[in-house]
């Protein structure tokens, strides 16, 4: 049973083109995407990207996992009964990392051969399948000896084999490593490490769901759907490149059973919505949770419905995505506001400078989203997919491909240390599935620009490119010329097997550019009347635009040279948000095409948060950067005006695309500007929730207050600014007190240590206590998290567990020989 026989939202409506068109007739094919391999990139936007991932990101990113190929070396060696060493104490999902890394670099090699990249991979590829236990079991903190744990490597790993499925990621992990393994053989044609992988998941099937091994959970089935998503998409990759149904059939086990035969019922993140497990997941209907997880299970129960036919689990998709569309999504596609959880919060919690909005929570939403439009064929869910890589997911690795962000606010002032410990991005991760995330998804792109049935081609993302398309009446060849995002026009050039075939070329037409808003949902309306129009030819002839379903339609005969040319309009917009979104209440944000602007203290006089438009100016003028970091990305500059603390004056505002901030140093920058004066000056200085502070001894050459003074250091050995020292106490534990103004639930808190290489070092470690109603109580760390003691940044930790407090204690352990000094303190409340 085909299941766009059974989608309401069925998108190849019968409908007329020009009078020279036939009739469009209906298809009930579903759509098959076109494999990165047989896309060629030739534009200027994402080749340069792919070329710098190539040169940059990869090298880069398996260097800094290669103590995760180490721990599978060590555990190699367990396995030949060789003498080996400690596992080195990492996170127990590192070699998720590594995986995701792989798979990236082998998505590259299409690009190029690269004999030595290759040898690099199956140098790692031979390491894992030594790694691997005889029956198929893969997960170094189980196979090696307790003598060779870490106490680090334990938490969350359980005693036995999947004995903490909840947090152990053993499934994460191989879920990873498989679509790895399938990218590089698809890249390659080389078979060993697909062969690792399908013997590790037919051992996970007889584990999970037959039963009979007493190595595992004593013989009876695990039948535990896993903490964190991702094998179920991973399976159903397995099973569309190799036919086996016992992978599909996996995959859909795992989606029928989760929240039915487990459900956790702790607090924070053991709730049974954490993980999607509050509920059977046809029951569902909001999002909720930790968000990465979420699309994760969304991405495969849209796989799964595609795949089965199973038409049960739509009420819930559709459901969850208007939900997050309509009420929980930042106009950047970034998805899950709150911190603590890293996950989704109340509807229209919507916050800039305080939200979290994690990397791989935006590499979800596209996951999810191009889901979604190969199960239906309805361009809004590309129009969501497009919006989050333009903007969340690109502005998550630098220009030069080397540093990263794990948070995407949309609003920072330069100082704050937002980052996990930086005000900017980061080199690298403890936990650092964001940069392996990037490196994986950016190159999967030339496989989400084209898509087909028997009959048609569908071309959902706009990229100069050309392809070979097979159809029933043979292979299409299409070259594609475009300068998207920055221009709306794009060429494409067809060339059928024979002259006079017969099929239909289906372009989508972008929410952005047709309607009353930026992107589908009903969170976010343009506030400006600029009408627009779409105009498409094929040689030369107008065609009509019945857009059906977000794409306009051109059925016909097509000969070699035919020549569509589609024009996108691409004005400056301005968009206003739900006025339920009190963080953006009386605000603007200004957009581009499917680019999100933004403004950055390195381009304008004043600090941007100061700017306010009254008006909504079409752009004085734009003005691409020719040269350094930012060359060939175009700025807008529009008339606007600054409220000062006692004045007003008119200003002119300079806006670069979101993905472009943080480029040039750690710098103010904002997304959604007030409309009037008095809006733009109730922004505050973050440090101004501290009261007090109180040190249990201080240097009489230094001063308490300085921990909370809101001024930003340079670095740990800063001595420009006032510090607190406990110097000469040496070897001596500290207390410092932080009394608050209010009592309030608290976010984050960030340590800046002091380290003058003499007498003053950083401390051994720390901890922290708050206090609730007069009694002192641990403050125990997120999970991610850890009291740091890194130098140069801000060390930032958030609760396991909500905290309301009006004081933090913060114990500080120095080492023997010296004493311990803290530059800056910061706070953050959570929203």
């Amino acid at each position: 049973m085909k299941l766009r026989n059974l989608l309401p939202m069925a998108m190849i409506a019968a409908s007329a083109l020009s009078s020279c068109n036939p009739t469009i007739e209906k298809s009930d094919k579903t759509l098959t995407p076109v494999s990165f391999e047989k896309v060629t990139l030739n534009d200027n936007f994402w080749l340069p990207r792919l070329q710098t991932q190539k040169k940059t990101l990869v090298p880069f990113a398996l260097g800094k996992t290669e103590t995760a190929v180490e721990n599978l070396r060590r555990t190699a060696a367990y396995l030949r009964g060789e003498k080996s060493e400690k596992l080195i104490p990492l996170a127990f999902y590192v070699s998720s990392d590594l995986f995701k890394v792989m798979e990236g670099a082998a998505y590259l090699l299409t690009i190029e051969k690269d004999e030595a990249l290759e040898k690099q991979m199956d140098d790692i590829i031979d390491i894992i399948g030594e790694a691997q236990a005889p029956d198929g079991y893969l997960y170094e903190h189980h196979i090696v000896g307790k003598e060779l744990h870490n106490p680090r490597n334990r938490w969350g790993t359980g005693e036995r084999p999947y004995s903490n499925v909840l947090f152990s990621h053993e499934l994460y992990n191989m879920g990873h490593m498989y679509e790895g393994a399938i990218a590089y053989y698809r890249a390659t044609g080389k078979r060993k490490w697909l062969d690792i992988a399908e013997k590790s998941a037919r051992h996970i099937n007889r584990v999970f769901f037959e039963g009979g091994d007493s190595a595992y959970n004593d013989g009876n089935p695990v039948n535990q759907a896993p903490g964190h998503q991702e094998i179920e998409l991973a399976l159903v990759k397995m099973y569309h490149l190799t036919g086996d149904t016992l992978y599909l059939d996996m995959a859909k086990q795992f989606i029928d059973i989760r929240g039915v035969t487990y459900r956790p019922d702790g607090i924070n993140i053991t709730t049974p919505e954490y993980a999607q497990q509050h509920l059977p997941v046809r029951e569902q209907r909001t999002a909720v949770g930790h968000a990465v997880r979420a699309t994760y299970l969304y991405s495969g129960m849209a796989d799964i419905a595609a795949a089965t036919g199973d038409t049960t689990l739509i009420p819930a998709l559709e459901s969850v995505w208007h939900d997050i569309v309509d009420k929980k999504m930042h106009i950047t596609g970034g998805l899950g506001a709150v911190p603590n959880i890293e996950g989704f919060g109340p509807e229209y919690l919507l916050p800039n400078k305080e939200t979290y909005n994690e990397t791989c929570s935006a590499v979800g939403n596209v996951f999810f989203n191009y889901r979604m439009f190969l199960m239906s064929g309805d361009a809004k869910y590309i129009d969501v997919a497009e919006v989050s890589l333009y903007n969340n997911v690109l502005a998550g690795v630098n220009l030069e491909g080397n540093r990263f962000f794990y948070v995407n606010p949309l609003e920072a002032d330069g100082r704050k240390a937002f980052n996990h410990g930086r005000a900017g991005r980061s080199p690298w991760f403890g936990t650092a599935c964001c940069p392996s995330n990037l490196a994986r998804l950016i190159p999967q792109v030339p496989g989400m620009i084209y898509s087909h049935t028997d009959k048609d081609i569908f071309c959902a993302l706009y990229a100069g490119s050309t392809v070979d398309v097979p159809l029933e009446a043979g292979n299409i060849h299409l070259a594609q010329e475009t300068d998207y995002p920055f221009d709306g026009k794009i060429t494409i050039e067809v060339t059928p097997a024979a002259d006079n075939t017969e099929f239909t070329m289906w372009m989508r037409i972008p929410t952005w550019c047709t309607g009353d808003r930026f992107v589908a949902g009903e969170l976010y309306r343009y506030a400006d009347n600029r009408q627009t129009s779409v105009t498409a030819t094929v040689n030369g002839k107008k065609i009509k635009n019945n857009i059906t379903d977000g794409f306009l339609p051109i059925k016909r005969r097509w000969s070699k040279g035919d020549r569509i040319e589609l024009q996108l309009p691409m004005p400056m917009r301005y968009s206003t948000a739900d006025e339920r979104v009190k963080a953006d209440s009386n605000r603007i944000c200004i957009t581009r095409g499917p680019l999100v602007y933004c403004a950055e203290t390195a381009d304008n006089q004043y600090p941007v948060s100061q700017y306010y438009l009254a008006q909504t100016a079409e752009e004085k003028e734009t003005k691409t950067f020719t040269d350094g970091i930012m060359q060939g990305i175009p700025a807008l500059k529009v008339e606007a005006a600054v409220a000062t603390a006692d004045n007003e004056a008119p200003a002119t505002l300079t806006l670069i695309p979101y993905y472009a901030w943080n480029n040039r140093g750690d710098k103010a920058m904002n997304v959604w500007f007030a409309r009037d004066a008095a809006t733009a000056r109730i922004r505050t200085m973050f440090a101004g929730n501290i009261a007090n502070i109180k040190a249990s001894f201080t240097y009489n050459g230094d001063d308490e207050r300085a921990i909370g003074d809101g001024k930003r250091p340079t670095s740990s050995a800063d001595g420009s600014i006032p510090r607190w020292t406990s110097w000469p106490q040496r070897g001596k534990e500290q207390q410092v007190e932080i009394t608050l103004k209010k009592k309030q639930k608290i976010e984050s808190v960030s340590v800046y240590w002091y380290n003058d290489n003499g007498g003053v070092k950083f401390p051994v470690s720390w901890r922290m206590e708050y206090n609730k109603d007069g009694k002192w109580h641990e403050f125990r760390p997120y999970v991610t998290d850890a009291f740091g003691t890194a130098g140069d940044q801000f060390n930032m930790v958030h609760p396991a567990e909500e905290i309301e407090t009006e004081a933090l204690l913060l114990h500080i352990t120095p080492r023997k020989d010296a004493a311990a000094g803290i530059l800056e303190v910061i706070i953050e409340e959570a929203k």
